[in-house]
């Protein structure tokens, strides 16, 4: 059996795996195996043929991962996912650690600031964000 069809055998597996298992990196592991079918198919050498696979691996699971961390939103500040975002809260008053008590949700609620540098007033406030329980509001402009 000669190089080319190996390499094809071998992008046959991973596209198997990958439905399997729904691992979208298998996929791009599967087309560096192409890149080395491709070298195999011109006659490349097989050290050559797997740096081109390797080459091609580095490219597309490299080039994926970069585009997946740029699409990547904040599910805490996402209003799509937490449907929180948005709504107002009355803040009686501020304590001196820069926190506050708010009730929400027909309970009390620690609440921060989302921006250090506007000064704490108490009133209406909108949530921007929530961080494990606690909501980050900032004030409604009047």
């Amino acid at each position: 059996m000669d190089d080319a069809t190996l390499w094809w055998v071998l992008v046959g597996l991973l596209v198997a795996a990958e439905l399997t298992s729904g691992t979208f990196f298998l996929l791009m592991l599967a087309l560096a195996a192409v890149g080395g079918a491709v070298a195999a198919h011109a006659g490349w050498t097989f050290s050559a043929q797997l740096v081109t696979a390797g080459l091609c691996a580095l490219l597309t699971v490299g080039g994926w991962s970069w585009v997946r961390l740029r699409r990547r939103t904040s599910s805490q500040d996402n209003p799509d996912v937490v449907l929180d975002i948005g709504q107002t809260v009355d803040v009686p008053h501020w304590q001196v650690d820069g926190t506050a008590r708010v009730r929400y949700r027909g309970t009390e609620w620690l609440a921060i600031a989302a921006d250090a540098t506007v000064p704490l007033r108490s009133g209406p406030h909108r949530i921007r964000a929530v961080q494990g329980n606690r909501l980050v509001i900032e004030p409604l402009q009047a």
